[in-house]
């Protein structure tokens, strides 16, 4: 059967026990209802939501009649909505638990069941396991009651919220106008984006148009994920036509957010996910209190661990997903992953939030602005002060996730001790004790870094590469971009040789 990944079920649409159907969600969702029970969580209030992917609607409705028919107080949310609003919803009313049936950013022949806990954060272990074996008990037949869906009040609380972020967070003070290019990549998050934008103070968005209604065949990208080469051609086209400031890609549940910008040349390009992150952490924690915690994983660039303790905030490091970075420790006021995911107000949602992003995004893009700046200056003010930290991915498709997996064992069997001329010290991540125990092999040297692991939720291997340059001045950039460039080509090779 299928097995809990990344915070729940995700599979291909089929039938049978390892296909996500609605006998699959069925059993899953009476597995959980058992594991609540056993500890004395039955009765409490649970929030089951939805996506617009192929059988969404069905899964959701047999999700919300299954908890009701065991008793449990159901809020079936009204309609398709990105994934942040049941993580809000789950923190905000106090429930024991939350569904929401979504694949994320997966190809349109998948669907999901991802599930959240109380306070709002997703499942990890040992409780997936616990679900598991709660779930091959069950016996059919399954009981079910009709659910009238809820009306949009949680909806407009959350858009309440996010569209506060700005005064609360990126500080009073005035913001120039700024126009926005947005995507949703045929996802759930275009009119939530939008309205929750205009409300914040940033009515002039334009959308892609081939792109903002859910449509879950994804009819204009390969794979419907910021991330992917060639996914944001049409909204950084956009961007470009309009002169936009800014550009945003969501994914398909809107749970994470993709920042472009006009570069020097006339020309516009996608910011990676380091780059994104420690510029909404910078902002954040410049309006934080003293001693602030700032997260992010072991993947990700280590500029987040020199710019928390300059600005006077604390910084820790978690395996990789927003299941542990959520986790990652008290007065936690901003987490980020590379995979363009970013959790910019933990006190109402404790998961990557692509909406509440885009408004913090747009925020400082418009407070840099007015100050005749743009996030290329911050990027560059963080070269000189920190030294320049450039960085790549390196993602392999496989046939299966077993063949990621034996890729890396046997890196792991015969470890190099040099990289593209560099010492290295590794460390076997399955060899550390505690919660940073995973499936993951880092490559450290002085001043390059390569991690090596198997996707959580594909059959890829993945390779995340940072190099870092001394910069004395802006005048010493365009080197050391020259110096970082030819560095990654030099990992690329390396981790292409797998």
């Amino acid at each position: 059967m299928l097995r809990f990944g990344t915070a729940g079920l995700r599979g291909p649409l089929r039938d049978g026990p390892d296909g996500m159907n609605v006998t699959t969600v069925s059993r899953a969702t009476a597995g959980l209802v058992a594991w609540l029970r056993d500890r004395c969580l039955g009765g409490g209030a649970v929030v089951v939501g939805r996506d617009a992917r192929h059988g969404s609607a069905k899964f959701a409705a047999a999700t919300a009649e299954i908890f009701a028919a065991a008793g449990f107080p159901v809020t079936l949310l009204p309609r398709p909505l990105p994934t942040p609003v049941v993580a809000y919803a789950v923190r905000e009313l106090g429930a024991v638990a939350g569904v929401q049936i979504t694949a994320s950013h997966n190809p349109a022949t998948d669907n999901g069941y991802k599930v959240y806990l109380d306070g709002g954060s997703q499942l990890i272990a040992p409780a997936d396991a616990e679900i598991e074996r709660c779930i091959e008990a069950v016996a059919e037949p399954i009981d079910r009651v009709p659910v009238t869906p809820a009306d949009d009040d949680l909806v407009r609380r959350y858009l309440h919220r996010v569209a506060a972020l700005p005064a609360r967070i990126g500080g009073s003070g005035a913001r120039a106008g700024i126009r926005i290019a947005l995507t949703p990549l045929h996802g759930v998050g275009g009119e939530l984006a939008v309205e929750a934008l205009r409300a914040a103070g940033f009515p002039d968005v334009h959308v892609v148009d081939d792109q903002f209604r859910p449509d879950p065949d994804f009819p204009t990208v390969a794979f419907p994920n910021p991330e992917e080469p060639g996914a944001t051609d049409l909204l950084l086209a956009t961007a470009a036509r309009v002169g936009a400031d800014v550009a945003i890609a969501l994914d398909p549940d809107a749970d994470r957010c993709a920042v472009g910008v006009p570069r020097p040349d006339g020309g516009w390009r996608m910011l990676r996910g380091d780059e994104t992150g420690v510029l909404l952490g910078d902002c954040v924690l410049r309006t934080a209190p003293d001693d602030a915690l700032v997260a992010t994983t072991i993947v990700s660039s280590r500029l987040l661990s020199k710019l928390a303790p300059a600005r006077g905030g604390r910084y820790a490091e978690t395996l990789t997903g927003f299941k542990w970075l959520a986790r990652a420790g008290d007065g936690l006021v901003y987490a980020y992953e590379e995979a363009i995911g970013h959790c910019v107000d933990p006190a109402a949602v404790r998961d990557k939030d692509g909406i509440s992003a885009a408004v913090l995004a747009a925020d400082l893009v418009a407070r840099l602005k007015a100050a005749g700046r743009d996030l290329n200056d911050e990027l560059d003010d963080y070269a000189v002060e920190f030294g320049l930290h450039a960085g790549d991915q390196v993602s392999l498709r496989l046939a299966s996730a077993a063949a990621a997996a034996a890729a890396v064992e046997r890196l792991r069997t015969d470890p190099p001790h040099e990289i593209a001329g560099e010492p290295v010290e590794y460390t076997d991540q399955l060899r550390v004790r505690g919660r940073m125990r995973t499936d993951a092999l880092i490559f450290q040297g002085v001043s390059s870094r390569v991690v090596v692991r198997p996707s959580g939720t594909e059959p890829k291997l993945k390779c995340y590469l940072e190099v870092v340059e001394p910069v004395g001045s802006r005048a010493d950039l365009p080197a050391a971009r020259a110096a970082a460039r030819e560095r990654l080509s030099a990992l690329r090779d390396f981790c292409r040789k797998f």
